[in-house]
C-alpha cells in the first residue's frame, strides 16, 4: 500500500495532503538527526515510516476528538509527540501539545523540528519528576519505562479524569500484573496495528492503592 493508504488504515479516516506532507517531512528530519543523535535505533531506520510514524499515529484515534491537552513524557525523537502534533494541527487545532524531555540534544531536535514543521508545541527540557504537574487529559509515553514506574510518572501529570495511552511490547501482560500491585486503574488493551507483538494500554481512573492522590 501507499503511505497515504497505510496512514489512513491506522487512523481509520482520510488524511489531507498537507498532513501527509508534514508527517513525511518529520520522518525525513528524524532520519537526518538520527545520524548524529540516537533518536531511533539504526536497525529500524530503513522502516521508520512503519516502525515509528505509523506506530505513533495509531494512538491518535484512541483519544477523544476534542482533547484539550496532550502530554508526551520522555518525548525523545518526537515519537509519538510530534506525530500527534502533526495530526492535531488540522484535526484539533485548539489543543495543546506538551513534550517533556530531559536530554538537551533531543529537546533541541524537538524544538527545531516543531519550528520547521510549524507545529504549536511546548518542549519542557527537564526531568519528568521535576516538571510541574501538567494535568493533561491525554498522556502518552513510548519506550520509556516499565509500567509500575511509568504510572508513577503518569499519576503526576495526568488529570484525574484523563486517559493514558501507553504502547507496550510482548511483556505487556506481565507489566500490567506488576503494576496492579501498587495501582488501581481501568484498563482496555488494544492490539497494535503496527506491531503484531505489541499492544496499546488504555488506562483511566489511575490512583495508587494506598489511597493517596
Amino acid at each position: 500500500m501507499s503511505r497515504t493508504a497505510d496512514l489512513e488504515h491506522v487512523l481509520g479516516r482520510s488524511v489531507s495532503r498537507e498532513t501527509l506532507e508534514r508527517l513525511e517531512a518529520f520522518d525525513a528530519a528524524l532520519l537526518k538527526w538520527s545520524s548524529a543523535i540516537n533518536l531511533i535505533a539504526k536497525a529500524t531506520r530503513s522502516e521508520s515510516w512503519s516502525r515509528h510514524i505509523l506506530d505513533s499515529a495509531q494512538l491518535y484515534p484512541l483519544a477523544p476528538t476534542d482533547f484539550r491537552h496532550w502530554c508526551d513524557l520522555g518525548a525523545g525523537g518526537g515519537l509519538p509527540g510530534l506525530v500527534i502534533a502533526c495530526l492535531t494541527t488540522e484535526a484539533n487545532p485548539g489543543a495543546r501539545i506538551t513534550l517533556v524531555e530531559s536530554d538537551a540534544r533531543k529537546a533541541a531536535f524537538l524544538a527545531t523540528a516543531a519550528r520547521q514543521l510549524d507545529l504549536a508545541v511546548t518542549v519542557l527540557r527537564d526531568r519528568i519528576e521535576k516538571v510541574a504537574p501538567q494535568r493533561a487529559d491525554i498522556l502518552s509515553a513510548r519506550a520509556l519505562a516499565a509500567l509500575p514506574l511509568l504510572l508513577d510518572y503518569a499519576h503526576r501529570h495526568l488529570d484525574p479524569q484523563g486517559m493514558a495511552l501507553l504502547p507496550k511490547g510482548r511483556n505487556a501482560a506481565q507489566e500490567v500484573e506488576d503494576a496492579r500491585q501498587s495501582w488501581h486503574f481501568d484498563l482496555e488493551i488494544m492490539p497494535s496495528r503496527a506491531d503484531p507483538e505489541g499492544a496499546i494500554l488504555v488506562l483511566r481512573n489511575l490512583r495508587p492503592l494506598d489511597g493517596t492522590r
